[in-house]
């Protein structure tokens, strides 16, 4: 049971979080070409709509973590605690940051002022930093018993 609540976490890690940091990488550098009207604002809207609907689906992740966690009995170990930590933040900073901050620039992509746009990509290297951050976490597991 243990392999088959891992390969869904890594699947649906890969499948969700993968497109969310790829899609909200890319909306900083739309919007400003959009701005200027090199490209679609249509464009913009797929970006966001990608990073809300996979950040809703991607909720399968820490769920099938923490249930892949507690069948290995590695729920109190000090990396996962860490990596639930920096999950949750990753969370927020997606929720309560980056797409308000694209659903701001769709709504007025023509009043939309270079220093949102730019707080936007910041927040977005944040988000996509905590989760480089945790991938490496799951990877090392620091003090396990894999030898790393």
């Amino acid at each position: 049971m243990t392999k088959f609540l891992l390969s869904v976490h890594v699947l649906a890690a890969i499948i969700t979080v993968g497109p969310v940091t790829v899609a909200a990488s890319m909306f900083p550098a739309t919007a400003r070409r959009a701005a200027v009207a090199e490209h679609s604002p249509a464009i913009l809207g797929t970006l966001h709509r990608i990073c809300r609907v996979y950040a809703l689906i991607g909720i399968i992740v820490p769920a099938f973590g923490l249930l892949t966690a507690l069948s290995l009995g590695v729920l109190g170990d000090v990396w996962l605690v860490t990596s639930i930590g920096l999950t949750a933040a990753a969370a927020g900073v997606l929720a309560l940051l980056v797409l308000p901050g694209q659903q701001k620039i769709l709504a007025d992509l023509s009043g939309t002022g270079p220093s949102l746009i730019r707080r936007l990509a910041m927040d977005t290297g944040v988000f996509n930093l905590l989760w480089a951050v945790v991938t490496v976490l799951m990877i090392v597991r620091p003090g396990s018993t894999t030898g790393v």
